[in-house]
């Protein structure tokens, strides 16, 4: 094999067992570089065991020592770096590591390393591992490697050991390095930059880039899942993305089933939830077969209500190929059919397993379907994040145009907003609501024209514009700001109002609203851009004037 010349450092991760010390030996010597084991400098900066580091200094003391040895080897540039497992679980190494090199982690089944870990007992030549030094050692390797493995997720290249040599191993690293590097000296490369969505009881890698529906597979596989992949998705983006998806998943060894339901919110309903079950069941579906969804908003939510309810759960991977999805939907885990009275009222919050947006899918969307998006995106800018609204207002054309780096960079900016959000509070107690400005109108909207009328985008633009007039009236903002939300809506292309929907069906949908505690609605309004706030003592007197004002005659 020739000797790679890239300048960047090769980074090794990956569960105990998997050979990260060995491999990253070989794979120095091979390429002629030098090779730093993070374990080995912290043992003898400390001057004792890693095992004796954490019985006498504990954990903790241990990753202040590990992150200390990671920011001195990310100085130097063409090395090897060997790291702990557990290593890139913080978010500041993940980081740190990212900027240095190329991460690839080693993969094995807990059943392999339980096997090596055996192994290495009988052959005398055992290093301990604290965290697996319990009664149960499977288990542990269970339980620790699945809490892990969105962390592990996020490499940029994955091998997977169970069935290669070590000869193998090294090769497949050296391959896989040289394909990212390549892949990032690519002048149309804008990256799937990864960051991970974290809740009280689950994790999971979301991927926001450009062109990356060809590693739907291999990131699949990075994140554990196994088997059959059953694509769920509508029969206008299905054409369009659907082989491509297909492709990459038999090639990393998934069989595939795929199913597509007519595009539009009139799909998202409890009927069409049961037809998919019947096809599930025809299918033999089993628990670890994933779903995986492969569209906008309505695909996602429809889907992933299914993944949720079927079996009391099958394994969810959210593909979102709308602007709205991108940067809102697919992040989160609320996933709903619509009743006739109130949409997404029949749901749960179920969390994925992975989310993959290739953000390049939104080249095919309509026009007005890209419009609609934006609305989500100015929502966590004018609620969240005063720079990423100063952002947003500043960047109109290269957005609208759909500039990959531009756009890549707004997308998973506006995602990990969310998913911030959704990591306090994952059901929506308190803190979430936040991200329902402007929705308490919207849903009004779209129940009173039947969901026929109003694109999601459309609806939250103009209850957006609502909320904030309703803000001026309560004496939370200034007029000036009312009118600089409304030009950033406006510049979009979005709607501030709209006419010919009897007010008396907007406002009998809006007492039916989710957020109503109590018989008062919980209204998120603005103090400032990118500060909310929840008032549920809004006159109604006031919000009548509102919408006299929303909904012209």
């Amino acid at each position: 094999m020739v000797k790679t010349v890239h300048k960047q450092n090769l980074i090794l991760t990956g569960f105990s067992f998997t050979g990260k010390s060995v491999v990253a030996k070989d794979v120095a010597k091979r390429l002629g570089r030098e090779l730093i084991d993070s374990d080995h400098r912290i043992a003898d900066i400390a001057g004792k065991s890693i095992p004796d580091i954490f019985a006498e200094d504990g954990e903790e003391h241990f990753r202040k020592l590990e992150r200390e040895v990671l920011e001195q080897a990310c100085r130097q540039q063409g090395v090897v770096i060997a790291i702990g497992g557990g290593a890139i679980v913080d978010p500041r190494n993940r980081e740190l590591l990212s900027r240095s090199g190329v991460i690839i982690c080693l993969e094995a089944e807990p059943q392999t390393i339980y096997r090596r870990l055996l192994e290495s007992d009988q052959g005398g030549d055992a290093v301990p591992r604290p965290l697996l030094a319990v009664e149960d050692p499977m288990r542990r390797i269970v339980e620790l490697k699945a809490s892990r493995q969105a962390h592990y997720a996020t490499a940029d290249w994955a091998v997977y050991t169970d069935k290669l040599t070590q000869a193998e191993v090294v090769d497949e690293v050296i391959r896989g390095f040289d394909k990212v590097c390549e892949q990032r000296s690519d002048a149309s490369y804008s990256g799937d930059v990864p960051f991970v969505v974290t809740t009280p009881i689950h994790s999971y890698s979301a991927f926001v880039g450009w062109g990356i529906l060809d590693d739907l597979g291999r990131r699949m596989r990075q994140a554990g899942l196994r088997g059959c992949a059953n694509i769920i998705s509508d029969e206008n983006v299905f054409p369009h993305y659907g082989a491509r998806a297909a492709s990459s998943l038999v090639e990393a060894g998934f069989s595939v089933e795929s199913y597509s339901v007519p595009p539009g919110e009139t799909s998202k309903a409890i009927d069409t939830a049961v037809q998919i079950y019947d096809w599930l069941v025809a299918l033999r579906t089993e628990r670890v077969h994933a779903i995986v969804a492969l569209g906008g908003g309505m695909v996602g939510d429809l889907a992933g209500f299914v993944a949720a309810t079927f079996l009391r759960g099958l394994p969810l991977v959210h593909v979102p190929t709308s602007l709205i999805a991108i940067a809102d939907s697919s992040i989160g885990g609320k996933v709903a059919v619509n009743h006739p009275s109130a949409k997404n009222f029949i749901g749960s919050f179920y969390q994925p397993d992975l989310v993959l947006a290739d953000v390049s899918t939104l080249k095919t969307l309509p026009r007005r379907e890209l419009v609609s998006g934006w609305g989500e995106v100015i929502k966590h800018g004018l609620t969240l994040d005063r720079g990423f609204a100063e952002f947003m207002e500043g960047n109109v054309a290269k957005l609208t145009a759909l500039d990959p780096q531009t756009t890549v960079k707004a997308l998973r900016h506006s995602a990990w907003l969310k998913a911030g959000v959704v990591g306090e509070d994952e059901r929506e107690r308190e803190r979430r609501m936040v991200l329902n400005y402007g929705h308490t109108i919207a849903h009004g909207l779209e129940a009173a024209t039947e969901y026929g009328r109003f694109l999601h985008g459309e609806a939250v633009a103009i209850g957006m514009n609502g909320a904030a007039m309703l803000s001026r009236r309560m004496g939370l903002i200034p007029p000036e700001v009312v009118e600089r939300q409304r030009r950033l809506i406006e510049m979009f292309g979005l709607p501030t109002a709209c006419s010919g929907v009897p007010r008396s069906d907007v406002m009998k949908a809006m007492e039916l609203d989710k957020k109503v505690r109590q018989r008062a609605i919980k209204w998120v309004l603005l103090e400032d851009i990118g500060r909310a706030v929840f008032r549920n003592d809004v006159p109604l007197k006031d919000v009548e004037a509102v919408l006299e004002e929303l909904v012209v005659p």
